[in-house]
């Protein structure tokens, strides 16, 4: 037998997956991700009290770096105090049977699965992968550090930006005749959205690439509803945060930038798709 032949037989074939297969290939996927987070999760309940001591409390701290840059940026404009903010002095309250325990369990939850979102983005790009020709794994390249690093800066953003003007106007609102004292787990649920969702928010960029990629949005169709878009991100600035222009300001120009950057990633996806379709009806 030509030794040629003895090479092309000793090749093996791919074999294709079947459904099972895939399904059983995603849930391995998936309990690797949920061990992680269970990892994270613990870790997170053992070191609960330096985490709640310098992180879930520090934005009822005068020195929270954000209060600090704050008024050194109202004094740097020539501003004097006008814009420094001092955060009003509360108790949080435990008005439930188990209330902090509970809570202290959902707070190193969430801590858990946002120190896993790395390895979680890197499961789903391990599953995803192999269906994927040379061309679209080359333009995904970096898909696990680009959406972790969006993330973070989300959660981060909503940490340092949001929860302290938010926090401070709930707490400060005042009607006659009643008193506010917030419970324990209502100050954790809202650092929870305030920091969580803004991670998912933040990822707008990527799904506008892939629903680019797969021609669902195109950069004209988010340059026809731009301005809707802007009002629609005041109106989100509005509600999260007290009613001050410069408030909403800060929180909405982030917002809008992203949407920006999203036309421009849309712009560069298109012109990519146009291309490759020209090429594929010249050949």
């Amino acid at each position: 037998m030509p030794l040629d032949q003895v090479d092309v037989d000793a090749v093996p074939e791919e074999k294709e997956m079947s459904f099972l297969e895939h399904v059983e290939e995603l849930r391995w996927h998936i309990i690797r991700a949920c061990v992680s987070v269970l990892v994270f999760t613990i870790a997170a309940f053992a070191a609960s009290t330096p985490i709640f001591k310098h992180i879930i409390f520090a934005p009822r701290d005068p020195d929270f770096l954000f209060y600090r840059a704050v008024c050194w940026l109202s004094n740097a404009v020539g501003l004097g105090d006008r814009l420094c903010l001092i955060p009003k002095d509360f108790e949080l309250q435990g008005v439930q049977m188990g209330e902090v325990f509970i809570t202290n369990i959902k707070v190193a939850l969430m801590i858990g699965i946002a120190l896993s979102v790395p390895y979680i983005f890197w499961e789903i790009w391990r599953f995803i992968k192999p269906g994927l020709i040379d061309s679209e794994k080359k333009a995904a390249r970096g898909f696990v550090f680009i959406c972790s690093m969006l993330f973070f800066s989300g959660v981060l953003f909503g940490y340092y930006i949001i929860s302290p003007f938010t926090i401070n106007f709930l707490v400060g609102y005042e009607l006659e005749g009643v008193v506010s004292n917030p419970s324990f787990a209502s100050y954790i649920n809202y650092m929870i959205m305030f920091t969580l969702p803004t991670g998912l928010v933040f990822q707008l960029p990527v799904v506008v690439y892939f629903l680019s990629k797969i021609g669902i949005v195109t950069p004209e169709f988010m340059r026809k509803y731009r301005r809707h878009a802007f009002i629609l991100i005041l109106l989100l600035a509005a509600v999260i945060t007290p009613p001050d222009v410069i408030t909403q300001l800060l929180i909405g120009f982030p917002l809008y930038i992203l949407y920006e950057a999203s036309i421009f990633i849309s712009k560069r996806v298109h012109k990519k798709n146009v291309v490759a379709e020209e090429a594929k009806r010249l050949e």
